[in-house]
């Protein structure tokens, strides 16, 4: 999604909307632990905005999100989507 994003970011609330659209539904705290994760990879930047967390691709989260780069746990985009 934040690849797709014209700034490559999207605040927790919009991401948290995201997710349960396409069935994963997730606790507000359990996208903060996943974001912070993501963050130590190196995959996302995260800063806070008035109270939000907002994310942002880096350069090499981009590289992932396009299947040009592997990190263990995150899953490689399918064929064609």
């Amino acid at each position: 999604m934040l690849e797709e994003d014209v700034d490559y970011a999207q605040n927790e609330i919009v991401l948290q909307g995201a997710l349960s659209a396409v069935g994963h539904g997730i606790s507000s705290d359990r996208l903060r632990t996943e974001l912070a994760w993501l963050t130590e990879q190196g995959l996302i930047s995260v800063e806070n905005v008035a109270g939000l967390q907002v994310a942002k691709l880096t350069r090499r989260g981009e590289d992932v999100a396009l299947g040009r780069s592997r990190v263990p746990g995150v899953a490689r985009p399918r064929p064609g989507v």
